[in-house]
């Protein structure tokens, strides 16, 4: 058997441990699989006396990740200490510049520097790995880049937030506000440090931006992401959308036209029956559908210790049997820039909004849909406890319209003077 691969690993907190455990407790079965022994020789922390439930006593420290990247009898940087700059962003590029490989759980990392550390990468002629960045332990990367090659890849999609499925299908469960439920994840240790990266769809988008780099061979455009939190749904939508036979998810989308690459993160109605609307708690889905395949659903933990150290080992294992593959599966220099594009395709929407209860008042409304060219499915004026006798709500579920037709009709409806606050409007996705 040959020289052993020898891991410094960037980070010790529960992803960092996770690895760590994986190694020490799993030594035989890598090192048959992998055709070479895997040990961590150099890990980086800022406190070397904490406990951590691993034993370390054979690693050396280094309290700057640099430093590791730096070391001489490190072949691998595993940096699982997150941020899009500063140490993690320093550390990849010195490991780079010092011949190292770098295999990294960083998702925003690389939705803001991809580009360029994928030439970095290749330029040295190292690899870059992430599977670890996207789904968690759902091996989407090697998917695309591997079992899906042969594919013109036609659409990506996905719930890739677990917090963000967890207050949902809370919501629906349980009848609960999203206040309380947004509360409930707080208290549970669910919620990023910046709870928006996770309600406001930000830790999710930099994930869709990975894929679809690789799904249509170009540079990785977080920037151009649709983004729009979870954080407008109500209690309403989550039970008006079960009683039609959908669920609303969290929903990924991104896809190639003639138009450019649209890519969006949206709340969205899907049928309950389907796998997405089958998708409970935590758990991440993702849908590739290629031209020869068909649809492939994968489906498993977005995160936790040992879902997302298992993508980083698959990683390490990969690099240790020798397989070299471009970091976006082809060369970054042959990456194209894509053009963005607002979302296009027509679909139907779900359209809720509270009106004076006045003669001619839904009218007006079924009016500015027709003139933007929207045709009407369902129709329905609810009558709740609690609500104002002088208002109504009216629920309106539109046959498919196009997107930009749609916010011009939103627009119109501020200017019929019938209007109580502000519409919501979600997309009622096909899957």
């Amino acid at each position: 058997m040959s020289v052993p691969l020898r891991l410094g690993i960037a980070g010790l907190g529960t992803v960092g441990i996770g690895v760590v455990k994986i190694v020490q407790g799993q030594a035989d079965l890598i090192a048959a699989r992998a055709g070479r022994r895997v040990t961590i020789t150099a890990v980086s922390a800022r406190d070397a006396r904490k406990n951590r439930d691993a034993d370390l006593s054979a690693c050396a420290w280094e309290t700057n990740p640099v430093a590791l990247a730096e070391r001489a009898d490190v072949d691998v940087l595993v940096e699982v200490m997150g941020g899009h700059d500063g140490p993690a962003k320093a550390a990849t590029e010195a490991a780079f510049a010092h011949g190292k490989d770098v295999v990294t759980a960083n998702k925003a990392l690389l939705a803001h520097h991809g580009q360029a550390l994928a030439l970095a990468a290749e330029a040295a002629g190292k690899a870059l790995r992430f599977e670890a960045a996207v789904a968690g332990g759902i091996p989407v990367i090697k998917a695309l880049t591997e079992g899906l090659a042969g594919n013109r890849i036609k659409r990506v999609m996905g719930v890739m937030n677990g917090t963000c499925n967890y207050i949902l299908t809370r919501m629906q469960s349980a009848g609960l506000p999203y206040a309380e439920v947004f509360e409930e994840a707080r208290q549970l240790g669910y919620l990023e440090a910046d709870p928006t990266l996770d309600v406001g769809g930000i830790d999710a988008g930099h994930k869709l931006s990975l894929l679809a780099a690789i799904a249509f061979g170009t540079r990785v455009s977080f920037g151009a992401v649709e983004l729009e939190g979870i954080g407008n749904v109500s209690i309403d939508d989550i039970r008006l959308a079960e009683d039609m036979g959908y669920r609303i998810k969290l929903l990924g989308v991104a896809q190639l036209t003639g138009r450019g690459l649209e890519q969006r993160m949206t709340p969205c109605l899907v049928p309950s029956a389907s796998p997405l609307g089958q998708l409970q708690g935590g758990t991440n889905m993702v849908v590739l559908e290629g031209d020869a395949v068909g649809q492939i659903v994968l489906r498993g933990p977005g995160a936790g210790q040992g879902p997302t150290a298992s993508a980083v080992m698959a990683d390490v294992i990969d690099i240790a049997r020798g397989v070299r593959l471009p970091t976006f599966g082809i060369p970054a220099t042959m990456l194209a820039i894509p053009t963005p594009a607002s979302s296009a395709t027509p679909a139907p929407y779900y359209l809720r909004m509270t009106l004076l209860d006045k003669p001619g008042a839904l009218a007006k409304i079924a009016t500015c849909l027709g003139e933007s060219g929207i045709s009407i499915d369902q129709m329905r004026q609810l009558h709740r406890p609690g609500d104002r006798a002088e208002d109504a709500v009216v629920l309106i579920v539109t046959h498919k319209a196009a997107p930009a037709d749609v916010a011009h009709s939103l627009a119109q409806f501020a200017r019929t003077g019938v209007l109580v606050g502000q519409p919501v409007a979600i997309r009622i996705e096909e899957v």
